[in-house]
């Protein structure tokens, strides 16, 4: 399992992948440190899969330079300790389930008596074990994306990263997939996670990247920007620019409307400031009602609506 190193699991500098014309990934550049549970949020082709794919070596970057568990991206013998779920996965349907894990094992050269172990463990953890002799062109999306989880974690791995690794669960199974996540990073493994369903990653998540055409826009800790940020709908008399521009010491104005005014605030401490500031410049005051900022909100806010998730 994951070591008393203080080495990043992740760490890219300028990353860049051009396929012909089309810049994939421009310029990525973060650090994802060990034991946490990384979200790697951005729209459709923002480049988050490529990003993966140039992290595991299966692509090799245009320019710019990376690290993961401490050697160069592209290392083969740092494989040995990452699992990887990806996303459009494509599994020897002819196997069964215990098949397909045994299969997997002798390719990382598993001990016999490791993978006689392991595999049950892991069809147990996934809920699997009624279904281990079925063959796996029988089983559904749902148990598809289980045994795929069950493959990333046959190494013990130190690293784990898991593309879209809910698509296709349903709400118990996105729990179970949710519980063992939270269990991989309490015993020290590192989680980077690529999701479109933002309520999971806002549940799982230690930290988030925002990205949008292969750049990384923001990084922050999840309960900073959930818990920190929040929306203000205030309804008052007396406004006028100059005081509305005054607000900007302490918040963003996203709206106004006559009576009406919206901000964002980045700590919640700071609304009686911001109450205290209107009523002393002679703002009449009616009404004042705060609401935290869902993740959802603040991915639009940061990368935008110019394509989805």
């Amino acid at each position: 399992m994951s070591t008393s190193s203080k080495t990043p699991a992740i760490d890219t500098q300028n990353l860049r992948k051009v396929f012909g014309d089309k810049v994939a990934v421009a310029n990525l550049t973060m650090t994802v440190e060990e034991s946490e549970v990384f979200g790697f949020l951005g729209p459709n082709g923002a480049g988050k899969t490529t990003a993966m794919k140039m992290l595991l070596g299966l692509t090799s970057p245009t320019a710019g330079t990376g690290s993961m568990l401490g050697s160069p991206i592209g290392d083969y013998r740092v494989r040995a300790r990452v699992g990887f779920l990806p996303e459009h996965f494509r599994f020897h349907d002819w196997l069964t389930a215990t098949e397909f894990l045994t299969l997997h094992a002798n390719l990382y050269h598993m001990p016999k008596s490791v993978t006689e172990k392991r595999v049950p463990e892991l069809l147990e953890l996934v809920g699997l074990t009624p279904h281990s002799s079925k063959k796996l062109k029988a089983f559904s999306k749902g148990m598809l994306q289980r045994i795929g989880l069950a493959q990333a974690l046959l190494n013990d791995p130190d690293l784990v990263l898991l593309d879209e690794p809910t698509s296709g669960l349903d709400p118990v199974g996105r729990r179970l997939v949710r519980d063992i996540i939270h269990d991989l990073s309490n015993k020290g493994t590192t989680v980077f996670l690529n999701s479109h369903l933002l309520s999971e990653v806002e549940i799982t998540c230690d930290r988030v990247a925002f990205i949008k055409h292969g750049e990384v826009l923001r990084i922050s800790h999840l309960h900073t920007l959930v818990d920190g940020e929040l929306t203000v709908e205030i309804r008052a008399r007396n406004l006028n620019p100059e005081i509305i521009s005054g607000l900007s010491q302490w918040s963003q104005v996203t709206r106004t409307d006559g009576e009406f005014l919206s901000l964002t605030l980045n700590r919640e401490d700071d609304l009686p400031l911001v109450n205290h500031y209107l009523v002393d410049n002679g703002v009449d005051v009616y009404a004042l009602r705060p609401e935290h900022i869902s993740l959802e909100d603040l991915f639009i806010q940061i990368v935008g609506t110019d394509g989805g998730l």
